[in-house]
């Protein structure tokens, strides 16, 4: 048997960190998820610098910027020649060192059943994308149920999405997720050590709870949404408008009142409160089959959702509601540590997941280990650059700047502004800091732009001397793996 521990990544979609009570919401009770927190390390500052599903998930994927790898939004995916790239996965990497790795839930790959790595797949897809054929499909079918699309259900449309579940919570998506992640942990009997992925498709929107995980919850228990600032972001606020209009959602949130905003946060707490559920499960399985002291367990969201903070929904922006995630590492074989206040990027999980299996670090990757773990090169970050087809961030822990191609731009200074009220871009005082942090983003944009092409690269060195390529059968090496 391995003395490696057993790795176990949790990832709800879409979660932000202040609805669950370890990061103290008053207002929901999350005593799983807390564990975690309790036995491990909580991170305060973790932050999803490419902050929708698909870009987010392939920063973990690979280790790489979402420049460098090429994935700035959802419509975007890795090149299938990524391997003759040179660029390798974290579950082809951990799979190569003898680790038994397995994807249980939503992954958002295109194809969806595609493995990347993993051995093992026990596919529950994206909540939105209802055509697709998966195991949760097929467990659906055989009890004469389907996926049902949000505007199926009893005041989709004048709840801007927030309803109750037409599917019974036995059979929900995260109910499923979390059954086969607790089924896998029984079951497996194999020498190695496994190394598993858990994507809950919630709490995504719709904003759907089955009714009794919803009873606890009332919009006047709420927190109230934060504010739009009139001037700020109004051509940001119509985009989010009109990408909310389409097949997928089909919800216009022109008209977006308080009532709405709290309504839907309540339901958003009901969907929270079934994924802990399905953690409490998991957590079972690990203790009944003698591995929760052998695996070391991270949970963590893609990206978090606005519920309404600037008049906006879902994701997208730099934006705390958006960009700001859990982040929780429970490594049995450490003491609990206090919380880590440090800046760290989502993705800098992969490069700690490859450690605790032995695994060597790939020098190219822009993620760094975790602080606080006792890994290697895990000396805090001084900035976190965010990266999107339509926006750029630079957050040095106490100023951040938010950059779009809609040419709005914001500087706020987190400490003394947390809510992001008080535009500072154009303030005479912050001027030093306003051209320090876009020094920092342009340097870095420029430097991933230059490093993504280099499956264009034709020399590293000078050829004029070089004999070969006076050769008419010279050839240039593509694609040229990254080194």
């Amino acid at each position: 048997m391995s003395n490696r521990p057993n790795i176990l990544f949790l990832m709800p979609d879409q979660l932000r960190p202040d609805f669950l009570s370890c990061y103290g919401a008053p207002f929901i009770d999350t005593p799983h998820i807390d564990s975690l927190a309790t036995d491990g390390t909580l991170y305060n500052r973790a932050y999803s610098l490419s902050p929708v599903c698909v870009a987010a998930r392939h920063n973990l994927l690979t280790g790489l910027d979402s420049i460098r790898n090429g994935v700035l939004s959802n419509g975007q995916f890795l090149r299938p020649d990524h391997r003759a790239c040179g660029i390798d996965t974290w579950p082809e990497m951990l799979g190569g060192a003898g680790y038994y790795t397995a994807a249980i839930g939503k992954m958002h790959f295109y194809p969806w059943d595609l493995r990347l790595g993993f051995q093992h797949r026990v596919i529950a897809e994206d909540k939105r994308w209802l055509h697709i054929e998966d195991d949760y499909t097929r467990f659906l079918q055989a009890r004469g149920l389907r996926k049902l699309h949000g505007n199926e259900h009893e005041g989709y449309h004048e709840n801007k999405g927030a309803i109750v579940s037409r599917i019974p919570w036995e059979y929900g998506w995260d109910r499923f997720v979390g059954q086969e992640a607790a089924r896998f942990i029984r079951q497996y009997e194999g020498d190695a050590p496994f190394a598993a992925m858990v994507g809950f498709p919630g709490p995504h929107c719709p904003y759907d709870p089955s009714p009794e995980f919803l009873a606890p919850f009332k919009p006047e228990d709420m927190p109230a949404s934060i504010p739009a600032v009139a001037g700020d972001t109004p051509r940001l606020r119509q985009q989010n408008i009109n990408g909310n209009k389409g097949a997928w959602n089909g919800v216009d949130y022109t008209d977006f009142n308080e009532d709405h905003k709290r309504k839907i946060r309540a339901h958003y707490c009901g969907l929270v409160a079934q994924i802990d559920h399905e953690v409490g499960d998991i957590l079972q399985a690990l203790r009944d089959t003698g591995r929760l002291d052998n695996t070391v367990i991270v949970f963590a969201s893609d990206h978090g959702d606005y519920l309404g903070d600037h008049d906006f929904i879902g994701k997208g922006t730099f934006f705390e509601g958006s960009t700001h995630v859990p982040l929780i590492v429970r490594d049995p074989r450490r003491t609990a540590a206090p919380a880590c206040n440090d800046p760290v990027a989502l993705y800098d999980i992969t490069p700690s997941m490859l450690q605790w299996a032995d695994c060597p670090v790939p020098e190219y990757m822009d993620a760094q280990s975790l602080p606080g773990l006792g890994l290697a090169q895990d000396a805090p970050r001084e900035i976190l650059i965010g990266m999107m087809a339509g926006g750029w961030m630079a957050y040095d822990g106490r100023w951040k700047l938010h950059k779009y191609n809609s040419g709005e731009h914001l500087l706020f200074n987190m400490e003394e502004d947390p809510h992001e009220q008080h535009n500072r871009l154009d303030d005479p005082t912050c001027q030093d800091i306003r051209l320090q942090l876009d020094a920092a983003l342009t340097s870095q944009i420029m430097r991933s732009v230059a490093a993504s092409r280099h499956d264009q690269l034709v020399y590293g060195s000078d050829l004029s001397s070089d004999q070969d390529f006076g050769l008419p059968s010279w050839r240039r090496t593509y694609p040229n793996p990254l080194l």
